[in-house]
């Protein structure tokens, strides 16, 4: 069991993908503990018998085809015609924006390449530094991970709703669970925006009825999304999953049927893009079950529990430490792969403390989503650094007063259970 441990480590140093690296440790602690290796196997055949787990392809479709239509400037348009008369208006703009897109899209980088293309030359025309302007879209670029319909918040509620928890964790409840923190992440970074662009001419003198009134209509498609999402699953009309069907065909009919923007012979390639990343999710998920049952069954979180009692006596404190385990996770891995891997792992432990899972969750979530943009590594320095064709140590150091301001955010929301205990 040891030697095998030892190769697959050796092999993901050399750069063995991740899911086969956890099939390979999942398959080993089978096989160490007498059990049939199908197990592995059969585990993604389980994957097929869970309903809720139609929602992550439907609402990554959902979301690649609002990247490739016009709605990345219609949400621009309309910020700037609301927040534009503020000091610092264009960046907030920029936050507003970069936290809506990213929530349907779940994927940091891409929004960073769809918003931040044409934000970011527009912040440094407007008399912003452009230090100021990089940290800014690269960071902003993951705040709308806590923002339903986010993928993570998808994947974390799925995968923690497998554990039978105590009380029970689902996606419904993460969904309004990350409204405040992700607001107060919004918050923080409007106020310091309103700071640095305090004697920077304002993009508009103030509010314009007119040009409101133009961006609403200009909008008037994406606008009804967030009620379609929340007020359909709220009300109780509709579950996740048809959530996001409704969700979907309404993009869809939009964007190819009324407006067009994504031709009939485009829609193809759009869709195999979507379905690549969903299939990566899912070759992890599956991989990442079968750790967890093995995990499970070998009493690993309770004596993992056990362990850090010794150490940590208080919930407060093991938040804190998994704050700091968690940033650096989220810089060296992507975010999913880190919730289906960490989740079995941690939730349990976090109970065994008396912190509520779905605040964990949020907790964990808020995290990871900062892990993409931290210096020195953070996945988003590196897209923000090819896209705008920036040394990767001058976007770093753009970044750290934004990791600082969020990082600020994120000890709020660690310690102040309310913020996403609220509203459930």
């Amino acid at each position: 069991m040891i030697v095998g441990v030892l190769i697959v480590l050796l092999l993901a140093v050399l750069g063995m993908p991740l899911f086969a690296v956890i099939a390979a440790v999942a398959l080993l602690g089978f096989h160490a503990a007498g059990y049939d290796l199908v197990a592995v196997a059969v585990e993604y055949y389980r994957l097929g018998d869970k309903p809720g787990l139609i929602a992550i392809p439907l609402f990554t479709l959902a979301g690649y085809l609002l990247g490739e239509s016009g709605t990345p400037k219609r949400l621009v348009r309309l910020s700037m015609a609301l927040l534009g008369w503020m000091p610092g208006g264009l960046a907030i703009v920029a936050i507003v924006a970069c936290a809506f897109f990213t929530a349907f899209t779940g994927a940091s980088g891409m929004t960073i390449v769809a918003i931040g293309a044409f934000l970011y030359p527009a912040l440094t025309r407007a008399g912003y530094p452009q230090s100021y302007s990089l940290g800014l879209v690269t960071s902003s670029g993951s705040l709308g991970l806590l923002f339903p319909p986010s993928l993570p918040l998808i994947l974390f509620g799925f995968v923690a709703g497998q554990l039978n928890t105590t009380p029970a964790v689902n996606v419904q409840d993460l969904f309004v669970a990350g409204l405040l923190p992700g607001a107060l992440m919004v918050l923080v970074l409007s106020l310091h925006a309103m700071w640095v662009g305090r004697h920077l001419p304002r993009a508009a003198a103030a509010l314009d009825r007119g040009e409101i009134w133009a961006a609403l209509k200009d909008a008037k498609w994406e606008l009804p999304l967030p009620f379609i999402v929340l007020g359909g699953i709220y009300s109780g009309k509709f579950a996740a999953s048809e959530a996001a069907a409704i969700t979907t065909l309404y993009v869809l009919v939009v964007t190819v049927g009324i407006k067009r923007e994504i031709a009939w012979r485009k829609l193809p390639a759009t869709m195999a893009e979507a379905m690549r990343l969903v299939g990566a999710i899912l070759i992890i998920l599956g991989a990442a079950g079968a750790l967890s049952n093995w995990l499970v069954d070998q009493e690993v979180p309770n004596h993992l529990f056990d362990l850090s009692r010794q150490y940590v006596h208080s919930g407060w404190m093991f938040l804190l430490l998994l704050n700091v385990v968690l940033l650096l996770v989220g810089m060296f891995v992507d975010i999913f792969s880190a919730i289906v891997i960490l989740t079995p792992l941690l939730v349990p432990v976090a109970i065994g403390y008396g912190i509520h899972p779905v605040h964990f969750g949020i907790v964990m979530l808020a995290n990871l989503q900062i892990g993409y943009f931290m210096p020195p590594a953070g996945m988003d320095l590196f897209i923000a650094a090819y896209r705008f064709k920036i040394n990767i140590l001058t976007l770093a150091r753009a970044c750290v007063p934004f990791f600082l301001l969020v990082g600020l955010a994120l000890l709020i929301i660690t310690w102040v259970p309310w913020l996403s205990l609220a509203l459930l």
